[in-house]
């Protein structure tokens, strides 16, 4: 992915009451969506998870990939 990443930082020690369990599902490959008012927000994935994806190839990038014939 050539484009940055944003993105906020919180320690879990400031969100350990709410956060703990759902960080812990993360780290084992169990994503845990967040939703507001019942719509589907944010998800959280373990820290080795993001990397994956954000080095993942887009749909866009795919015609890059493979030479002009």
């Amino acid at each position: 992915m050539d484009e940055e990443c944003h993105y906020e930082e919180l320690s879990l020690n400031n969100a350990k009451a709410v956060l703990s369990a759902p960080v812990d599902r993360a780290v084992a490959g169990e994503p845990t969506i967040i939703t507001r008012h019942g719509r589907e927000e944010a998800i959280l994935v373990s820290f080795e998870e993001w990397e994956r994806m954000s080095k993942a190839p887009s749909f866009t990038d795919l015609p890059l990939a493979f030479p002009a014939s």
